[in-house]
């Protein structure tokens, strides 16, 4: 079993939770940091909002894990304020960092929605980093496993309270954030719409979380219903869909500019705007310039004539047809149908 004490100090125990998500909250300032800079704001302002936002998700944790729990904390009102014992949720810290953004992004210098697509990638690695402090307290874990096939880790946990194995749940949670923080790293250069990258972390967190959720056994519930996966459907319909319409009004847009007549300038201005059409656009610009250049294969030559005829040149000079090529010219104006009167 692990110990869930790493060492003490002066006799007071130091829990290997508490390291991991000091450790967590110190790596995602370094990666916001680096992020704020890399998109032109003062790296310090992440500092700024992190002062804000620490604070407030803890307290956000707390209240959402007793307003779920209160059956609990009823008989014992000041046990709500012992935090040191536990009892804190993730959706509650997202919902106390989403109001820092607004409040930052309200009287601070980076926009709401920039400030979420900057922390978004930091907080899928620190909540990875922090689901082992669930390994070392030997919680969130899932239902019992009672093949020996699976008593193994990492599909399973042997919690040692319970003398049995249980579904590794808090692994499993680890696992899908750290792929989510992989996939957040990949994408957030590419030419989004501000917000994008929040909306992507919330639908696909959203995911992963409903089904690992049904398969825990300490679950806040509301009702018949388990609070965290009720919210997981809501995040990934709402977020998806809005997704989803942005990318058919930038799909829209895109194909609006290719066919505009000013293809290779408008093109351009959407791929800056929207990071589309800035190949297409300049292809139909030089489209259009050779059709005002080069005549049509079936229309007049320049200089000829509309009923086909051929202007003879005074004799005598250097373009003087010859005799066959009035014939032939003749020929020609002959076959061609004559206007009726």
């Amino acid at each position: 079993m692990a110990d869930p004490i790493a060492f003490t100090v002066f006799g007071k125990p130091v829990y290997w939770y508490g390291i991991l998500i000091a450790a967590a909250v110190v790596v995602g300032i370094i990666l916001s940091w680096r992020e704020t800079k890399r998109r032109g704001y003062n790296p310090d302002s992440i500092i700024d909002f992190a002062l804000i936002a620490i604070p407030i998700s803890i307290i956000c944790a707390r209240i959402y894990y007793v307003v779920f729990s209160w059956d609990y904390y009823a008989n014992d009102f000041w046990s709500v304020f012992k935090i040191w014992e536990g009892g804190l949720a993730i959706y509650g810290a997202i919902i106390g960092g989403v109001l820092a953004a607004l409040i930052y992004g309200k009287f601070g210098k980076i926009r709401f929605w920039d400030v979420c697509d900057i922390v978004v990638p930091a907080l899928a690695l620190g909540q990875a980093v922090g689901r082992w402090g669930n390994f070392f307290n030997q919680e969130a874990y899932g239902e019992l496993i009672t093949n020996p096939a699976f008593q193994k880790f990492p599909i399973g946990v042997y919690i040692e309270s319970e003398g049995a194995w249980h579904m590794a749940t808090f692994f499993y949670e680890f696992v899908w954030d750290l792929l989510l923080f992989i996939l957040l790293m990949a994408v957030r250069k590419k030419k989004f719409k501000s917000g994008s990258l929040t909306l992507m972390y919330f639908m696909f967190y959203g995911i992963g979380r409903f089904f690992i959720e049904g398969l825990r056994t300490d679950s806040l519930y509301w009702g018949d219903f388990r609070v965290s996966q009720v919210l997981s459907l809501v995040l990934v319909f709402v977020c998806g869909a809005v997704l989803v319409v942005r990318f058919v009004k930038k799909r829209k847009l895109g194909a609006a500019a290719g066919d505009a007549a000013d293809g290779g300038e408008t093109g351009g201005i959407v791929s800056d705007l929207e990071g589309t059409g800035g190949e297409e656009a300049p292809a139909a610009g030089k489209a259009a310039e050779a059709a005002e250049t080069e005549p049509a294969e079936d229309g007049p030559a320049p200089n000829e004539p509309a009923d086909g005829s051929i202007e003879a040149e005074p004799a005598g000079g250097d373009g003087a047809e010859t005799a066959e090529e009035q014939s032939e010219a003749g020929t020609s104006a002959a076959d061609e149908p004559q206007p009726k009167d």
